[in-house]
């Protein structure tokens, strides 16, 4: 027994320092999301089970000639534990299906064959009863869950169906796509809904290209994420509201930066509500058309939430981003101010992106 102890102690400390680094005898960068994680340059017939770079793949198609017929189908193909990146190539088509990426699988990336033409949705929303008979609620509505780390999708179109909430409704939170887990990157993907789109709960996330529509809050959660040329459109019939961010105290390193974004679309708009009372929210060289209330931010309802929340603009354009008359605690950011919210830094990126 003493004469292995060594060799064990080697052994626990090579496994910790490869879980820490990322380092693995499959995968080289586990604790990384690189491009060609979100992509698939060469494969075989349907049915392949690797990729030229030599992870895995799971192929849906809907006339029966992949591995699955459905997207939760191929998910439950991901072994519990799963440690290397496991890519599902979806074939065009709607997948009608309410879809959940478990904690325990992480490292899962989704690539469409072309935005738009690969689209996964449901009509699930709040006042929804299950099967026990109990509401469902706003978190449950979701018609994708991602409640794993290293998540990717590429060019999927996320959609809740559910009938446009009128403004005041009660119970008609719809989510079209829920993230929970840490680290995950999305791009040009569609996120489609009306009233909470997007539940971007927690951890770090990175949005690239992305189109996400809706009227009433539809981005909303306490995550910190950096949304990079994406466009922001409003289906609001009257008001709405693009952002709603939950931070609730300052020891909490969450908020939404969006980065050369384009806010189009109808209504009247709040660029951002205090759901959170130290609430953070930053656009910074957007195009905003001419859809947002004069004063911008709201800080809802609670006037001592001015004190706390970080609402902020920076050199952005368009004819709807006009300050004049702009709520008078919001922010017109310096360049020191603005910064640490330009970059993919923000998100601790040059930790677990490699773009």
């Amino acid at each position: 027994m003493e004469s292995v102890l060594p060799t064990l102690l080697m052994l626990l400390s090579v496994f910790a320092l490869t879980m820490r680094t990322g380092l693995s005898l499959g995968n080289r960068y586990t604790n990384f999301i690189t491009w060609e994680d979100l992509s698939i340059e060469k494969y075989s017939p349907i049915g392949v089970s690797k990729d030229q770079a030599g992870g895995r793949i799971i192929v849906v198609s809907k006339d029966g000639h992949g591995d699955s017929r459905t997207v939760q189908g191929a998910i439950n193909m991901v072994p519990n534990g799963n440690s290397e990146r496991v890519k599902i190539l979806i074939y065009p088509g709607i997948y009608r299906e309410k879809v959940t990426i478990p904690v325990t699988k992480p490292y899962i990336s989704l690539i469409g064959t072309g935005k738009g033409e690969t689209k996964i949705t449901w009509h699930s929303k709040a006042s929804d009863r299950d099967s026990a008979g109990h509401t469902v609620g706003t978190f449950y509505s979701a018609s994708f869950a991602v409640e794993a780390d290293y998540f990717g999708a590429k060019e999927i179109t996320f959609e809740n169906s559910a009938p446009a909430a009128m403004p005041g409704a009660v119970g008609e939170q719809a989510v079209a796509l829920r993230l929970s887990g840490d680290k995950a990157m999305l791009s040009m993907c569609k996120i489609l809904g009306t009233q909470d789109t997007l539940f971007d709960q927690q951890g770090r996330h990175y949005f690239h290209r992305c189109f996400i529509q809706g009227s009433i809050d539809f981005i909303f959660g306490n995550a910190r994420s950096l949304y990079q040329g994406c466009t922001l459109h409003a289906v609001a019939k009257s008001y709405g509201a693009v952002a709603a961010s939950q931070r609730n105290s300052p020891a909490e390193d969450s908020g939404f930066s969006f980065l050369h974004c384009r806010l189009t679309g109808s209504g009247m708009l709040y660029l951002g509500r205090a759901w959170g009372r130290y609430a953070r929210v930053v656009y910074a060289f957007c195009r905003i058309d001419g859809i947002v209330l004069p004063d911008r931010w709201s800080d809802w309802g609670d006037s001592s939430r001015r004190r706390t929340a970080y609402f902020g603009e920076y050199k952005c354009h368009g004819a709807g981003a006009n300050l004049r008359n702009r709520a008078n605690w919001a922010r017109s950011l310096s360049y020191q101010e603005a910064r640490p919210f330009l970059g993919r830094n923000y998100i601790d990126g040059n930790q677990w992106l490699r773009l």
